[in-house]
């Protein structure tokens, strides 16, 4: 497949037979995490059914009400509305946005038009699919009927089962069987409409722009632009000239050599499908198309076990210590481990952080410091643009060994770790610019003096005594 650049637009591969029928009642399609014209089989779909469908986005009061809903992640979100509300424009719809309870404005934006269908991606955290549930439930009650399509993952949990049932716990075997699975025909954009988008209550919803502005507040945080438009070209981009050397490079923090295109997954910008065929298509891409594997791995575990996202996935009868002062020290990027502070301190300044980083900085919290993963998990989401649930919460878990890693003692040395993945040290220095003139391998872990020199903190620590008391507390 080569992919398709032209962001907005018609797809000549389009015949007629497939254009909308005008007439047909309405359909509504439900933007969640998709957010992109270009293969999304819920705006296909809808597209088909209705000319035009009403394209609506609800700001869930539930979800912004939440603490875990930073700003820099909010403003990706608006960029990516405003570029998608752009997109639907060109193509003779326009984006609805509104905001309250997530399924009562599904239900009110039907209702005004006097819609039969309801078109929606499906989503498997424990949040989505109870308001999914939800929707169900009342549009069945108003005789409405709702269409869950694919779209969040490259294959759908619910295709992807071991042969004793229910889902995979393992990632090999999983790995296996989605590298075999059939994968879905990916979908051109819809066609450019002849009539306009139905207008409901235009007088009294606000503009996308209108509506965003006045809930968002800049912030610091994060350099990346939202938006499917922005997404494809940082993903032609990586193509051409990142993927070559991913699976070399991946792994050194001060290279920066990573794609950079999980926020626009994370939001649908980016169709985690169309991705992966391109992968799948260059000679160099099995490292990143087994990266996308996670994710999709990640995504069916939180669909057989929702409350894996806040309850041990396998449970190791851990008495986590309670140490605020410690929790804050890793928080802030003061642990005198220059690795761990440098990830934190990246993680504060850009909402992001090298996947590397993101293993040695929660391996020293839950196992050096003996601290409960979830409050490691709760400030990533805090800070992390690309903050996933799945991804995220499990991710947690794979470290701190209560999750789906086979080796559940496994830990990470922050220095080795350092020595090994950043050898000259141009992370380190990057983010740590009290120690930005220190020369030579030190930087790695430098002595009391040269800490005192620098104004550099003492190791809260020592990594060996704990992990020895971790090891001890597990095996008790």
């Amino acid at each position: 497949m080569t992919l398709d650049k032209q962001v907005k637009g018609p797809s000549p591969a389009l015949g007629a037979d497939r254009l909308p029928v005008a007439g047909r009642l309405p359909s509504v399609m439900v933007f969640t995490r998709d957010l992109r014209i270009h293969d999304n089989p819920a705006l296909a779909a809808a597209w088909r059914e209705s000319a035009p469908p009403v394209t609506l986005f609800v700001l869930d009061d539930g979800l912004l009400n939440m603490s875990q809903s930073p700003t820099n992640r909010l403003q990706f979100l608006a960029d990516s509305l405003r570029d998608l509300d752009h997109s639907l424009r060109t193509l003779g719809g326009q984006l609805l946005v509104r905001r309250g309870d997530w399924t009562i404005e599904v239900l009110a934006a039907a209702a005004e038009v006097g819609a039969s269908t309801i078109h929606v991606s499906n989503d498997h955290s424990s949040f989505a699919s109870g308001r999914l549930q939800r929707l169900e439930l009342s549009a069945r009650e108003h005789g409405l009927h709702v269409h869950r399509h694919a779209g969040v993952s490259v294959v759908p949990p619910e295709v992807l089962q071991p042969t004793g049932g229910g889902g995979y716990k393992v990632f090999t075997p999983f790995f296996r069987r989605w590298s075999r699975a059939g994968w879905r025909a990916i979908e051109p954009p819809p066609p450019p409409l002849r009539n306009s988008a139905p207008r409901i209550g235009s007088s009294q919803v606000p503009g996308v722009a209108e509506l965003l502005d006045a809930l968002i507040i800049p912030t610091a945080g994060s350099s990346m632009n939202g938006g499917e438009a922005a997404g494809r070209q940082r993903l032609f981009e990586w193509l051409d000239q990142g993927l070559e050397t991913y699976e070399t490079a991946r792994d050194r923090p001060g290279d920066d050599q990573t794609s950079r295109l999980s926020p626009y997954l994370h939001f649908g910008c980016l169709s985690p499908l169309e991705v992966a065929v391109a992968t799948a298509e260059h000679p160099e891409g099995g490292g990143f198309l087994r990266q996308l594997a996670w994710r999709d791995f990640f995504l069916q575990v939180l669909a057989h076990r929702p409350d894996a996202s806040w309850r041990d996935f396998r449970h190791r009868g851990d008495r986590w210590d309670q140490d605020p002062e410690a929790f804050r020290a890793w928080a802030e990027g003061l642990t005198g481990y220059p690795l761990v502070d440098a990830g934190m301190r990246q993680l504060v300044n850009e909402g992001f952080m090298h996947n590397r980083l993101r293993m040695v900085t929660a391996s020293f919290l839950v196992k050096d410091l003996y601290l409960d993963w979830r409050l490691g998990a709760k400030h990533f989401m805090e800070h992390l643009v690309d903050g996933d649930v799945a991804s995220n919460q499990l991710g947690w878990q794979w470290v701190a060994g209560t999750g789906t890693d086979a080796n559940p003692h496994r830990v990470l040395n922050p220095i080795r770790q350092s020595e090994r993945f950043d050898p000259e040290g141009a992370y380190i220095r990057r983010w740590l610019p009290e120690l930005g003139t220190v020369t030579g391998s030190v930087v790695h872990d430098p002595p009391d003096d040269l800490r005192r020199a620098c104004s550099y903190p003492s190791k809260i620590v020592d990594h060996h005594e704990a992990i020895a008391r971790f090891q001890a507390l597990r095996a008790s």
